[in-house]
């Protein structure tokens, strides 16, 4: 068992921070995608830095890093860690509110992947979005879009600008990869991304 701390541990390699589920799901390809994306980040050699849960998408990803060898970070609200069951076997960060845990994923965090997920989730990633249209932060977003998971969020999307609530431009803040492959790629590619602005008022 790792003790529990309160900072996290410094690091200078790159670090992906993945947003996913504390469940299963109903379909094994999301449980899988969870794993596979787990052990392709640490043989890529990235840190991985997500919820800190030791069940469902978030916990199979973090012990398949973990037991390829790569460095993970889990970073837990104190008030969640009887619901999702701590993965003490890794570095794990205890921090006060909701907030304080998506504040410190989006700093210790290089790129960003959003795999399946509940409302959680959507939250996470929306507020992402959001700082980004603002022009917060210019972090890559990589949605990984396992069996067309997140195809309704896109529409939802396309439809904002449609209705000219949100700049087209907007629509270039994420990108959209179908396979766990082709996110690690994306990735690795990340460095090389121009940024774009979407909000130059």
């Amino acid at each position: 068992m790792t003790e529990l701390k309160s900072t996290v541990a410094p690091y200078e390699g790159q670090s992906v921070c993945l947003f996913c589920a504390s469940s299963d799901g109903n379909d094994p390809a999301y449980l899988e995608s969870g794993r596979a994306f787990g052990q392709q980040t640490a043989q890529a050699g990235w840190r991985l830095v997500y919820g800190g849960g030791g069940v469902g998408l978030m916990g199979a990803s973090a012990r398949a890093a973990h037991a390829e060898g790569g460095r993970v970070v889990g970073i837990m609200p104190r008030f969640l860690r009887s619901r999702e069951r701590l993965f003490d076997e890794v570095e794990t960060v205890i921090v006060e509110s909701m907030h304080q845990r998506k504040q410190m994923m989006y700093d210790e965090s290089d790129v960003f992947v959003v795999a399946p997920g509940g409302v959680g989730t959507l939250e996470e990633v929306i507020e992402l979005l959001s700082w980004k249209r603002l022009d917060l932060h210019a972090k890559p977003v990589i949605f990984l879009n396992i069996l067309g998971f997140w195809d309704s969020l896109f529409t939802l999307l396309e439809e904002t600008v449609k209705a000219g609530m949100t700049p087209a431009s907007f629509l270039e803040a994420y990108t959209v990869a179908t396979s766990v492959e082709e996110a690690i790629k994306m990735m690795q590619e990340s460095e090389s991304t121009p940024h774009v602005r979407h909000d130059p008022r």
